[in-house]
């Protein structure tokens, strides 16, 4: 939650739906879905999160903004928003497939760390998301580490 305003911010929607979604997965094994351990879980959890966060790419309330997060020195930033949120959602697909789901989450990784150079070029230069102010660079790099490693231990 953004300090003194009540609002859920738009880096806060992604970590609860990972939590959320892996928590469920989770709660659903404990109660007797023998193929929902932890890492299984986990991969439901981020296979959310990035379907999630995959589809904001295409979201007008969202893309503008997005758009104005690439780094002004690479080319075409639209096209490379929509690329981005087409991966992700493939990503989010790969994780649910068994066959591909360690590939699909080290690529995700992969992913974060390419695109984390947007988010530091987004909050360096204040750019917000959907009307809400800039994330500050610290949160945006715990998030991504966070969002790195959990991918990580997905492939695991």
């Amino acid at each position: 939650m953004r300090r003194g305003t009540g609002e859920k911010g738009p880096t806060v929607v992604p970590v609860i739906t990972l939590t959320a979604a892996t928590l469920l997965a989770r709660l659903i094994g404990f109660l007797g879905v023998d193929a929902l351990d932890w890492q299984t879980s986990l991969r439901i959890g981020l296979a959310a999160m990035f379907l999630l966060t995959g589809t904001v790419h295409f979201a007008p309330a969202f893309r503008d903004d997005m758009t104005k997060m690439v780094p002004p020195n690479l080319p075409r930033p639209a096209a490379l928003v929509a690329l981005t949120g087409v991966l992700e959602i493939a990503g989010a697909v790969g994780l649910l497939i068994p066959a591909t789901a360690t590939a699909a989450a080290l690529c995700l990784a992969l992913l974060l760390i390419a695109m984390f150079p947007a988010n530091v070029s987004a909050a360096r230069r204040g750019i917000p998301l959907a009307g809400r102010p800039a994330t500050p660079l610290g949160i945006r790099t715990a998030e991504q580490i966070l969002f790195i490693g959990l991918a990580v231990l997905a492939a695991l």
